[in-house]
C-alpha cells in the first residue's frame, strides 16, 4: 500500500510540473516579483470563471476578510454575525478591527450557518454577516440574503474552503459561490481546492464603489501612488504564485471534478457502516469536498484516530474546540445573548475528516473504509 496523505500536494504537481515550472521562470526572468503582469491576468481569469466583475488579489485569506471588512466601514462595536464551527481567522478579523463577534450555531446536516439562529441574533447593532461555506457547500444564501436585505445587513461570504461551488436558487439561477453576497473572499493557501505553493488570498465583488475601496485598502490606502486617501495595510499576492494559480485555475473544474468522485466512492464504501454517518449534500449547493468529514455515532474518536494512525491511515479534526469556548472569545461571550450551541459542541466532539485530494486512488479509499469498518466489528 503506498504512503497515504491527508493531502497530495506532490502527486498533484507533478501533473502539472511542465507549466508550473515555465509558469515560474517566465517570473524569473522578468524579475517582475511584485506586481507583475501574471497577477493581472489571474485576476481577470478568475474574475471570468466566477463571472464577477471585480477580483482584488491580496496576501492570504484572512487578510480578504479584514480588507472586506474595512471596505465596509464598520465601526468598533458594530456587531457581526459568524457561526460558531469554523477556523478562526473567520472571527479572529472581527476582532481583530475592534467590532464584536457574535457567534450563532450551524445546522446538523450542512454544518453551516443555522439561518433560524442567525435572525435571532440579529440586533440593532448588527451591520454584517459572514457565512462560511464550509467543508465544500454553500450555506443558504438564498434565505441568508433574505434576512440581510429584510435588517439592511452587509454579507461577506467566506469561500474559502468552496471556490467554484455552484449555488442554485429557487428560481433556477445558478452562480458561484462568493458572489452573492455583497464581497466574496478567498484563500489560496496550498491545500485548498485551488491553492498556491505559499500564502495568497483574493476578493470578489460586483460593486465598482467597493472594489475601488478594496483596492486602495489592500495598498496602503493608495489610489494615487504616494497619496494615501484612507488608512490601509499591505496585502498583495507574489506574481509567482500568481503565475501558480493561472495554471491551476484551468484545471479547478477537473480538480473539484476528482473530489466528488473520490466522495462518491466513499459514500458507496461506507454504505453498511451504521457507527458513522457519511456528508450531507444540498440541494442548492454542489459540494466540492474541501474535507471529506464523518460523524461518528458510537465509539471514542480518540481511539479511532488512533487505531487508524497504527494502519497508516491519517486523519484530522476540524474543528475540535468550538469557538465560543475558545480562551481568546472568553470576554465576548460573557456578555453574548445565546451560549447554547449544542449542535456545535456535538460536532466539535465526534466529526474527523478522512485524506480527501485529487490524486486519491480507489485502492486507497477501499483500504480506508475496510479499516474503519473492521475497526466497529
Amino acid at each position: 500500500m503506498e504512503n497515504i496523505v491527508m493531502c497530495d500536494l506532490k502527486g498533484q504537481y507533478l501533473k502539472i510540473k511542465s507549466e508550473i515550472d515555465s509558469g515560474i521562470q517566465e517570473v524569473i526572468d522578468t524579475t517582475a516579483f511584485i506586481k507583475g503582469e501574471a497577477v493581472t491576468h489571474f485576476q481577470q481569469e478568475l474574475g471570468t470563471y466566477l463571472n464577477s466583475k471585480h477580483v482584488i488579489a491580496c496576501g492570504n485569506g484572512t487578510d480578504a476578510l479584514q480588507i472586506a471588512l474595512m471596505a465596509l466601514g464598520l465601526k468598533p462595536g458594530d456587531e457581526v454575525i459568524t457561526p460558531d464551527f469554523t477556523f478562526i481567522a473567520t472571527v479572529e478579523v472581527v476582532a481583530l478591527m475592534g467590532l464584536t463577534p457574535v457567534l450563532v450555531d450551524v445546522e446538523a446536516n450542512s454544518y453551516n450557518m443555522d439561518t433560524v439562529a442567525l435572525e435571532r441574533a440579529i440586533t440593532s447593532k448588527t451591520k454584517a454577516i459572514i457565512p462560511v461555506h464550509l467543508f465544500g457547500q454553500c450555506a443558504n444564501m438564498e434565505e441568508i440574503m433574505r434576512i440581510a436585505t429584510k435588517h439592511n445587513l452587509f454579507v461577506i461570504e467566506d469561500v474559502a474552503q468552496a471556490l467554484g461551488t455552484d449555488y442554485t436558487f429557487s428560481d433556477g439561477r445558478t452562480v458561484k459561490a462568493g458572489t452573492i453576497g455583497h464581497i466574496g473572499s478567498t484563500s489560496f493557501f496550498p491545500s485548498k481546492n485551488l491553492g498556491c505553493y505559499g500564502d495568497g488570498g483574493a476578493l470578489f465583488t460586483n460593486d465598482d464603489a467597493l472594489a475601488e475601496e478594496i483596492r486602495s485598502i489592500s495598498n496602503h490606502g493608495m489610489k494615487v501612488r504616494y497619496h494615501h486617501d484612507r488608512i490601509g495595510m499591505n496585502s498583495r499576492l507574489d506574481t509567482i504564485q500568481a503565475a501558480i494559480l493561472r495554471v491551476k485555475l484551468k484545471h479547478l473544474d477537473a480538480y473539484n471534478q476528482a473530489r466528488i468522485d473520490a466522495a462518491d466512492r466513499y459514500e458507496q464504501l461506507f454504505g453498511g457502516c451504521a457507527q458513522i454517518k457519511t456528508p450531507s449534500r444540498a440541494t442548492f449547493s454542489t459540494h466540492i469536498f474541501h474535507q471529506y468529514t464523518l460523524l461518528l455515532l458510537q465509539g471514542d474518536r480518540t481511539e479511532l484516530i488512533k487505531y487508524l494512525s497504527s494502519k497508516g491511515i491519517p486523519a484530522m479534526v476540524y474543528y475540535p474546540v468550538p469557538l465560543h469556548s475558545q480562551v481568546a472569545f472568553a470576554e465576548y461571550q460573557k456578555s453574548a445573548r445565546n451560549r447554547d450551541f449544542p449542535v456545535t459542541d456535538l460536532l466539535c466532539g465526534s466529526v474527523f475528516s478522512l485524506p480527501m485530494h485529487t490524486e486519491l486512488t480507489a485502492e486507497v479509499q477501499e483500504y480506508i473504509a475496510a479499516t474503519i469498518i473492521s475497526y466497529f466489528e
